[in-house]
């Protein structure tokens, strides 16, 4: 598992890593301060994770335009 303060590589590993801490939190076997660094862990990939969807469907719907007048840039993120 990565370091806390380490963002994963791709959306998929920071899918893996949330799932993987979502059994953890639901087997109810950590201690508490365990059980809430995993929680705080988990907000922080599912924060990423919403990031990088919504940059995802922005690249989409700027594909799927059907304008012609529409001005083509290129897509920049604005955090990674």
């Amino acid at each position: 598992m990565p370091k806390k303060n380490e963002s994963p590589a791709s959306f998929e590993k920071a899918l893996a890593e949330l799932e993987q801490i979502v059994s953890h939190l639901e087997s109810g076997e950590l201690p508490l301060e365990e059980a809430l660094n995993e929680f705080e862990r988990g907000v922080a990939l599912a924060r990423q994770g919403q990031l990088k969807l919504q940059q995802a469907e922005q690249r989409v719907q700027i594909l799927l335009s059907d304008s012609e007048e529409a001005p083509l840039a290129p897509f920049t993120p604005d955090a990674q």
